[in-house]
């Protein structure tokens, strides 16, 4: 049996993805902090073939690479606004914790290295339908140390060490660890609930979107692809036909959730905006999406109205979660005496 070290196992994307390797067979090894909660794991850590690991990338040791046969990498500040938060603990997590994680496992013969990266290293694009060979021009924090990682990990492959970028489009749907905090999710969650959609920016950026099923689809093809198709390489993970202004993602929700008011916000200092080709992974890999939003808008709604997904849960909203955890930590130093508080 195979094993794969799973980093941000705990996450949006990274339970489906554990889900899916052990019913396919392999054992996984879920590293993560776990911040936002050890029971939304709980049905994946009852089995047998998944070993969790409760560490962070810039600490854990070095000896549970031993026996591993591919990484995949998901670890890190997770979203834009989250890396802003401390731009020295971004480069600390996302950037030199990311490089120690690919150093270690170059070091230890590990042959596939698959890392999550994102189509926001576009930033601004200079042109519609950028492929893999476009320019980059990141406009956050969180983008440039994605490029960063991108960029150490060619220099590091080789044919003993079989590096695959995916630069996934913005991603959306229902998962255990739920994010509210991404653009259909929480335009979904805000018409369902206040019969409201903001709309930042005027809605004429482009982005990408990508169900976070077919991203975990994604990741499988890049782990079992034989070597020639994916060694070195970098594919945009999505769909051509899934390219939307933000404008058009309200009216898309505005279509599944009548009697809500679009309020459009002209002034947003985001300058992203990108369009993007995904000739490659479908040509190469034979991906294909197997949903698009109005599946996606459709299971958040029911999810809401079975009460399965609740949209207060602070959870769910990533910024506002680690603001919250560096404040309890604050208080709690401060109350401690002799390591206890009570």
């Amino acid at each position: 049996m195979k094993k794969i070290l799973v980093t941000g196992a705990g996450g949006y994307i990274g339970i489906p993805l554990c889900e899916t390797l052990i019913h396919k067979g392999y054992h996984v090894v879920g590293l993560d902090r776990y911040y936002f909660g050890r029971e939304i794991v709980a049905p994946v850590a009852e089995n047998n073939n998944f070993t969790m690991l409760v560490d962070d990338i810039r600490y854990f040791d070095l000896s549970i690479l031993k026996d591993v046969n591919a990484v995949i990498d998901l670890a890190g500040l997770s979203n834009d606004a989250s890396a802003e938060i401390d731009p020295n603990l971004t480069k600390a997590i996302n950037t030199n914790g990311a490089i120690r994680v690919i150093e270690a496992a170059k070091a230890a013969g590990i042959r596939r290295y698959i890392y999550a990266s994102s189509a926001s290293v576009y930033g601004h694009g200079e042109t519609s339908d950028l492929n893999e060979k476009s320019n980059c021009f990141p406009q956050t924090q969180y983008a440039i140390s994605k490029q960063d990682v991108e960029n150490v990990l060619l220099e590091k492959a080789g044919p003993d060490f079989e590096v695959v970028i995916l630069r996934n489009a913005t991603v959306f749907g229902l998962a255990p660890r739920m994010r509210l905090d991404l653009a259909v999710n929480i335009m979904t969650y805000r018409a369902w609930k206040e019969r409201t959609i903001y709309v930042m920016g005027g809605g004429n950026q482009w982005r990408p979107f990508v169900h976070v099923n077919d991203v975990v689809a994604a990741m499988i093809l890049s782990l079992e692809a034989p070597s020639e198709k994916v060694a070195g390489e970098i594919f945009n993970v999505g769909s051509s036909d899934m390219n939307y202004q933000i404008k058009h993602i309200a009216q898309l929700v505005l279509d599944a959730v009548p009697d809500t008011k679009v309020h459009m916000i002209p002034d947003d200092d985001d300058q992203r905006t990108y369009n993007l080709n995904f000739d490659k992974i479908h040509n190469v890999l034979g991906f294909k999406r197997s949903y698009n939003i109005e599946d996606g808008i459709d299971e958040i709604k029911k999810a809401l109205a079975r009460g399965d997904l609740d949209g207060d849960d602070p959870t769910c909203y990533t910024l506002q979660w680690y603001k919250s955890l560096i404040e309890w930590s604050e208080r709690i130093n401060t109350l401690a005496l002799n390591g206890d508080i009570l």
